[in-house]
């Protein structure tokens, strides 16, 4: 039933996207439309990447999920940039660090946890995946505040794109780590058992799941476009500041396709692949979206740096303490997932009032 539903909207939100733009509808009546497609597209990425989370393992799985899913924000992102829209970019990767660790991993705990009582998952990525939060999020984007402070602008733009260079070479050592020199060396107790993981069949075959990404990545790419070009009517027309659009509303919708997939991962009790898209989309987008993006703004006339406002810096701080201080022990439960969901809903609350 559930796909039925997409597969309509994808069906008619991509020809009412373009007949939209072409003949300059109502944006705010365009701005649902394209959400609601940019919705319905990722949730086409997330079964294409769960068929091929099946056929290459957890891991690969996960990240390949976060990676699609991460696609849909940086296409909307790299727009916004080109725009000039710094304040809705930061925003956006701020929420995408609130909502992949809060809201996802909450939510993914929460619904999970109602049909399991106790759910485990691969406790040494947990404790790996800590560290490199601790790096991603907390090292990295608050030197860049703090430095700031006595720089000009040039510097600071100079400052971020150092940390950015750094901030990829280590992401990308971390697969390395993970995928190449250290693969099978940290296994849990359901990886060795693969049960019911190497029995699954995919929903689709892997040209077809690599086929479907590939088109719905193009087609989300054009709706993005328009998308952006709605924000300040939007914002005026229902009082939202730049904060709160690109914190909970671009964050949700650029991570549609990870929401859906997590929160379905975690009611199988896959919990491996669902901690790896929620905790992998967060790394992803701290080491390596933000950084990327911040290179690509040196092409564009206006350049973004890695300065975050101070609700933005606060708020991802403790979203990753707390991460850290629920999932270190390698196993979870409904309530874990509900504090999560209190703190996410505390912050909306702070962001749609501030």
């Amino acid at each position: 039933m559930v796909n039925k539903i997409f597969f309509f909207l994808v069906i008619i939100g991509v020809p009412l996207s373009v007949a939209g733009s072409l003949l300059h509808w109502s944006q705010t009546l365009m701005f649902v439309v394209y959400c609601l497609t940019i919705i319905s597209l990722a949730a086409y990425m997330g079964r294409a990447t769960e068929s091929l989370a099946v056929i290459s393992g957890p891991r690969i799985g996960g990240l390949l999920n976060a990676t699609f899913g991460n696609a849909v924000e940086l296409i909307i992102s790299i727009f916004a940039l080109k725009e000039g829209l710094i304040e809705i970019v930061l925003a956006s990767l701020t929420g995408s660090v609130l909502g992949n660790l809060l809201l996802v991993a909450g939510l993914s705990f929460f619904i999970g946890g109602l049909k399991f009582k106790r759910q485990k998952f691969n406790v040494y990525d947990a404790r790996h995946n800590s560290g490199l939060l601790m790096f991603g999020v907390i090292v990295a984007f608050v030197i860049p505040e703090v430095f700031s402070m006595n720089m000009s602008e040039a510097e600071a733009i100079s400052l971020s794109t150092g940390i950015s260079i750094i901030l990829i070479v280590l992401y990308l050592a971390a697969l390395f780590f993970k995928l190449v020199t250290h693969r099978g060396v940290y296994q849990h107790v359901s990886d060795k058992e693969g049960g019911e993981q190497a029995h699954e069949e995919p929903e689709w075959t892997s040209k077809k799941a690599i086929l479907v990404l590939a088109l719905s990545t193009a087609a989300v790419a054009y709706v993005s476009e328009s998308l952006v070009h709605t924000f300040e009517t939007v914002g005026e027309t229902f009082g939202w500041s730049e904060l709160f659009i690109g914190v909970i509303i671009v964050a949700i919708v650029g991570n549609a396709a990870e929401h859906a997939s997590a929160i379905i991962m975690a009611y199988k009790n896959k919990m491996d692949v669902a901690v790896e898209i929620a905790v992998g989309s967060t790394l992803q987008v701290a080491m390596f979206v933000a950084p990327i993006l911040v290179l690509i703004s040196l092409f564009f006339p206006v350049q973004m740096s890695l300065v975050f406002t101070l609700p933005e810096l606060v708020t991802m701080v403790t979203a990753v303490l707390l991460t850290i201080v629920i999932s270190n022990d390698g196993e979870t439960n409904w309530f874990e997932g509900a504090t999560l969901l209190a703190a996410y809903l505390i912050m909306g609350i702070g962001f749609y009032l501030l």
